[in-house]
């Protein structure tokens, strides 16, 4: 059945694009991270999308998905729920038909091109006909993550304008550019991004595509790169560890310590400060009421 309405993930990345600022999407893992998330986005007054993997529906059989998107719907700012790196055609159709999930990345980044490029037209159409918008992958952003399928020993490709250009003509709402990003870690040399790189494929893309950038790491990324970023045409910026790394580091500092409850309330405060801290980088804090939901 098709979402009514507007699609929110669609809606909060447009004002985002145009208002040259971007929106913090939270790689989560569990009920912390969601209400984490939607509490950082109340008190800042931003918007926020709840960025889920394959792994919370083969873990939770939808009920993390579920959890996400009835916290989204009753949050005072807007609120929206994506699945990140969708691997198989199989997995991007049962998360379409799972309901929640405002978008869904179709990852086929490890087909060859030409498989890439059909499947994900296919799945494209298949999550539009259910009002879903879908993010793809020209290129191949290196490394791994937690809650992904493992495909860091594949080789790396710098996006280019042409290959751009093929991805939009499958109908991709959001389009992440590889452009020196990786997932994972940078090595001693730390990020080497291209951002002329990253400025044509904005420039040749504006106005038909939002970009998308993965592989914001801790290590490295802080508001000064992020603005670079977004400098050049980022309106979507993926958040995994800046948030997920302290949460970890208290779990197990103080998980022997106190009270269960009192250690789930730290830790889910723990989350919300890291995001709140995201949002004032990215400029998206005060941004909530500037994203057109319509009626």
């Amino acid at each position: 059945m098709a979402k009514s309405g507007p699609n929110k993930a669609k809606a909060i990345v447009d004002a985002a694009a145009a208002g040259s600022w971007a929106v913090p999407a939270m790689c989560l893992y569990n009920l912390e991270g969601i209400i984490a998330s939607v509490a950082a986005a109340e008190a800042k007054s931003s918007p926020v999308i709840l960025q889920l993997f394959p792994w919370a529906v083969e873990y939770a059989d939808g009920l993390l998905v579920h959890a996400a998107a009835e916290a989204a719907a009753k949050a005072k700012v807007p609120v929206a729920v994506h699945m990140d790196h969708c691997q198989s055609p199989e997995m991007v159709k049962r998360a379409a038909d799972l309901g929640g999930f405002d978008g869904i990345m179709v990852d086929m980044s490890h087909y060859e091109k030409e498989e890439n490029l059909a499947k994900t037209k296919e799945l494209t159409e298949y999550c539009h006909a259910r009002g879903i918008i879908t993010e793809a992958e020209p290129g191949r952003i290196n490394g791994g993550e937690d809650g992904v399928s493992d495909t860091a020993d594949l080789e790396g490709i710098l996006t280019t304008v042409e290959q751009a250009d093929e991805f939009i003509a499958t109908g991709i709402d959001w389009l992440a550019p590889a452009f020196g990003n990786v997932h994972g870690k940078y090595g001693p040399r730390g990020p080497q991004l291209e951002y002329d790189r990253l400025g044509k494929i904005r420039e040749a893309t504006k106005g038909r595509v939002e970009l998308v950038l993965h592989g914001a790491g801790a290590e490295y990324f802080d508001e000064k790169l992020l603005q670079e970023c977004i400098g050049h045409g980022i309106a979507k910026c993926n958040i995994n560890d800046i948030v997920n790394g302290p949460f970890m580091e208290l779990l197990a500092e103080k998980a022997k310590e106190g009270r269960l409850t009192a250690l789930i309330e730290e830790s889910t405060a723990v989350i919300q400060r890291h995001t709140e801290k995201c949002m004032d980088w990215m400029g998206s804090t005060g941004k909530a009421g500037s994203v057109k939901l319509g009626q």
